[in-house]
């Protein structure tokens, strides 16, 4: 206690940002990297819900979406259709969809930027499928949109959760 009334009486106190009533927890900082996250962890939630919509608010409606499968028996497809489409094909369910990327690397330059990154995606908790995830986004009137997605998707090999 005397500490602080020697500190307060030199002037010695550091400035702490306002607690955001009812978090409990100071104001967030939106880093460049997190800003890039952000419509990836939408598209995600858009999955997860089976939200086509939400899908569309997260992308350039220019862009598209490709797999490159490989199957059980080693067989190799790729697979490319536009937001539109990808997103039409989303179908409600009852099974909970979640996509986890596990090593996520961000590169921005300006208004673009990639983030690539393994992921799991599992279906009610079990991992259905896992590879990589290649994003590409561009930043328009400040607010990152996904142009493109490629992924990998293989069912063997894929870590536990």
């Amino acid at each position: 206690m005397i500490l602080l009334s020697l500190l307060l009486a030199a002037g010695q106190v550091t400035p702490v940002a306002p607690i955001v009533k009812g978090t409990g927890l100071p104001p967030a900082v939106m880093t460049e990297e997190a800003g890039v996250m952000a419509p990836i962890n939408g598209l995600f939630a858009a999955l997860a819900a089976r939200d086509g919509q939400a899908i569309l608010a997260q992308v350039r409606a220019d862009g598209s979406a490709t797999v490159a499968e490989e199957g059980p028996d080693g067989a190799r497809t790729v697979r490319r259709t536009g937001w539109a489409e990808f997103a039409a094909g989303l179908r409600p369910g009852p099974e909970r969809y979640a996509e986890k990327l596990t090593d996520a690397a961000v590169d921005i330059d300006g208004d673009i930027a990639m983030v690539w990154s393994p992921y799991i995606f599992t279906v009610d908790g079990r991992v259905a499928h896992c590879g990589t995830d290649h994003f590409d986004l561009v930043r328009e009137a400040g607010r990152w949109k996904i142009l493109n997605i490629t992924w990998s998707k293989r069912t063997t090999g894929c870590p536990a959760r």
